[in-house]
């Protein structure tokens, strides 16, 4: 366990338990990626997803936009359809970014879980399908709707509307990730009084899973095409459309507020983005360390970064290091769009039904992995003013949740 809190007009230490121990920070690693791509992109950047066009072909080119949805993807298809009627081959362009779409040190049976979603240039829809669930007839399987609608994936329902729950068997969505394929296995039982639920499970090859949303919306608007195949390195191309993204402040608040680690990704490997450079995770933490070291003052000699979201194990940090980059970030010009980013008590986020009673005073991030519980921010309090925190719990067997309430009572204790 580490833990620092610190009065940040004052620059004193109010407390500190093991606040120099390089422990897993989870998703408080977010902070670092947060911080290092407002300054080092911009708040206003923007993502551009670009189709192309090289005669009867067309390239869907993606920027690395963490927010594209299967709506601006179809205002693109509309656009081609008034344009183009037979398409030979769709080629699809990930180049912006580096193949590589797990993290160093991500969890081999992760599995199908949102969280695991792989890490593409051409994300759409956070390379995840949506699943609305509802009972069926009583003895019959559930009843499914799937978001978006496609042929990428095979579905075999197995599940069994009850009315009872003895010897109830969990309901569960399953991919086949070992196979790397997009069959996708319901099992376990729903009660017959159940409301819709939703359920959200990650894709295999997340940029062929765009090519083919896009050439099935193409086909709804009337063009035809042949072939999808992926593709790079294209030259004299026209420009038949090109999406660009809300800003990227509005894309940092969903990372922090979900805490959603495409998102990250996303950002670490594009600040790396150069004329000469593809984005990769290599440079891409380069970047965020030189950021900690030059601007938040950081000896980050001890830091270990092998990811941007904190998923991976590998990734190690301490209390006093997040406390040195949320006191150069309160400081810094950056300050209204890095608190404008994080989750207020209570509010629907990850802090969703915690701190309700101070929701206004405190503005932090969490960070959860099996054994590990963290939290780290600012409160505002009318003793101290303003202060930075930093909670870094790990290594206990069993729910976090007795460490969140620990969390929690320090928190509303301070204010």
């Amino acid at each position: 366990m580490g833990i620092k809190i610190v009065a940040l007009q004052s620059g004193q230490t109010l407390y500190a338990l093991n606040s120099q121990k390089l422990l897993m920070p989870a998703s408080n690693n977010k902070l670092y990626t947060c911080a290092a791509a407002l300054e080092k992109l911009g708040s206003d950047y923007r993502f551009k997803t670009f189709l192309l066009r090289h005669g009867n072909n067309l390239i869907l080119k993606g920027g690395g936009d963490p927010d594209l949805t299967i709506d601006q993807l179809d205002s693109l298809a509309r656009i081609t359809a008034k344009k183009i009627n037979l398409v030979d081959t769709l080629f699809v362009d990930e180049s912006f970014l580096d193949s590589l779409h797990y993290g160093q040190g991500w969890m081999w049976d992760e599995g199908a879980w949102w969280y695991a979603a792989p890490i593409s240039a051409m994300s759409l829809n956070d390379n995840c399908i949506d699943f609305y669930v509802d009972p069926g007839e009583l003895g019959q399987p559930a009843r499914l709707a799937i978001n978006p609608q496609t042929e990428y994936i095979q579905l075999v329902n197995q599940s069994t509307t009850v009315n009872d729950t003895v010897d109830f068997k969990k309901f569960k969505i399953d991919r086949d990730w070992a196979g790397r394929t997009n069959l996708f296995t319901i099992t376990g039982e729903i009660l017959d009084t159940a409301t819709t639920d939703t359920f959200y499970r990650n894709l295999h090859d997340a940029a062929s899973f765009s090519g083919i949303i896009f050439s099935e919306l193409l086909e709804e608007h009337g063009t035809t095409v042949k072939n999808i195949l992926p593709g790079k390195g294209f030259i004299n191309l026209d420009t038949l459309a090109v999406h660009i993204s809300d800003s990227l402040l509005l894309s940092a608040y969903n990372l922090m507020h979900e805490s959603d680690n495409l998102t990250a990704e996303l950002f670490t490997k594009t600040m790396a983005v150069s004329d000469t450079t593809t984005g990769n995770w290599k440079d891409g933490l380069r970047i965020i360390k030189t950021f900690l070291a030059d601007s938040a003052g950081m000896d980050t000699s001890l830091l270990r970064l092998a990811d941007g979201s904190g998923v991976s194990r590998y990734t190690l940090t301490s209390a006093d290091q997040i406390i040195e980059l949320l006191t150069y970030m309160y400081g810094s010009s950056h300050k209204d769009d890095f608190l404008y980013t994080l989750p207020g008590g209570g509010s629907n986020s990850t802090l969703k039904n915690r701190l309700e009673s101070v929701h206004s005073k405190v503005k932090a991030k969490t960070g959860g992995l099996t054994g590990v519980s963290c939290l780290s921010g600012y409160i505002f309090s009318e003793k101290y003013g303003p202060m930075a925190f930093s909670m870094l719990m790990n290594g206990y067997i069993g729910a976090a949740t007795p460490f969140k309430k620990l969390q929690d009572r320090i928190v509303a204790a301070i204010i």
